[in-house]
């Protein structure tokens, strides 16, 4: 005589009521041991999908819940066909909603209901704790990394120096075409457009004052920071957002190491050597696209328009646009780990991570470097 199969009790009931709403309450842990019993007592329970308008799943009863559990509502899903609308859950404890949310249920907007009030002040007011919230953690985290980099001042052998240098290359050998490029045709549209109003003066010449002093004090740190934020800042905070979903770095604090000194400290010391140098081949390829509309539209020789760009150009708009340029570095260096480590949920949250980092390393650059212009302007 066979054995009788384990988890034949009944795990699951199914009640209909009049008004062809279909409840069905779990029992019991629904995980990987009890996924295949409750499948298989769903389908032999559950009626032809006929008059159900309304299923409600409820987890008063649940005592564990994993992703199989989970893959058991969505087996209930495709069992009747369900809309998005037509589907709810009850007495749902937050870390079942927070393995719910991890199954994508074949509708685009198949959600867990969320308890929060649709009122346009309560949402904003919502919006403003967040805020609130988010600066503080990122002023907590800015906190631990100064104790890490004070840990790397004691003991210098424990900084990462390989992954630095890796980072390096992905952060500034890499993206130097792509700065090049921008940066010679922004020098380029700059001079054209500038010389459309000076030309009118006999000033052609100082086109080139123009181009390079824009390019290397203001337009060529911001430029180069926004194109490292868009390429950089989101690798940044994909690759961590991985870690932290796939509990990689749990791993690691688990082992005994540092996340901020093992994944972010490399990549800020990176970002902020190669982020001026950048800058400081973004004003030669901006000068360098002047000289075309130069040499071409204005009738300049090379060696006048390399003189009026050099006697335009001082120590100190070098040096302004060189310490700028290392704070940016540092703004998306930051920006991006912080946004990878936050990152809850499944493979969606990477995407929102980067996304979030692009548009936060952008807003502080324009923040930053309005405080660069207010503190110049009362040098």
């Amino acid at each position: 005589m066979k054995p009788n199969p384990p988890f034949e009790k009944p795990l699951l009931e199914v009640r209909q009521d009049e008004e062809n709403t279909l409840n069905v309450i779990l029992q019991g842990p629904a995980d990987i041991s009890t996924a295949p019993a409750l499948i298989r007592q769903l389908s032999a329970s559950v009626p032809p999908n006929q008059t159900i308008q309304q299923v409600k799943v409820d987890f008063a009863r649940v005592t564990r819940l994993d992703d199989y559990g989970a893959m058991v509502v969505l087996r209930l899903v495709q069992i009747l066909k369900l809309n998005h609308d037509q589907l709810s859950f009850v007495n749902l404890a937050p870390e079942h909603e927070k393995t719910l949310a991890l199954v994508d249920f074949g509708q685009p907007d198949c959600r867990i209901p969320s308890h929060k009030s649709g009122n346009l002040i309560i949402r904003l007011g919502d919006a403003t704790i967040s805020v609130f919230q988010g600066g503080t953690l990122f002023v907590e985290f800015i906190g631990a990394m100064v104790f890490s980099l004070m840990r790397v001042l004691k003991r210098p052998q424990s900084f990462r120096a390989n992954d630095a240098i890796t980072y390096m290359k992905t952060t500034g050998v890499d993206a130097l075409p792509v700065v090049g490029l921008i940066s010679f045709l922004l020098g380029l549209i700059m001079a054209f457009m500038s010389s459309l109003q000076l030309s009118q003066f006999g000033a052609n010449l100082y086109v080139a004052s123009l181009v390079s002093l824009a390019m290397v004090s203001e337009l060529g740190p911001i430029m180069t920071a926004i194109v490292v934020a868009g390429r950089s800042g989101s690798a940044y905070a994909a690759e961590i957002s991985t870690m932290k979903i796939s509990e990689e770095i749990d791993a690691l604090v688990v082992m005994g190491f540092d996340p901020n000194l093992f994944l972010v400290l490399p990549r800020v010391v990176a970002a902020m050597v190669v982020v001026p140098i950048l800058t400081v081949f973004a004003g030669i390829f901006a000068v360098a696209g002047g000289l075309v509309i130069g040499v071409l539209m204005l009738s300049l020789s090379p060696g006048a328009y390399i003189q009026q760009s050099l006697e335009a150009l001082s120590l100190f708009e070098v040096m302004w646009g060189f310490s700028k340029s290392v704070v940016f570095a540092l703004l998306i260096a930051l920006t991006g780990c912080f946004r990878g480590l936050q990152a809850r949920g499944g493979a969606a949250a990477v995407g929102s991570a980067a996304t979030s980092a692009v548009v936060t390393s952008i807003f502080l650059i324009i923040l930053f470097d309005s405080v660069f212009a207010i503190i110049r302007s009362y040098w």
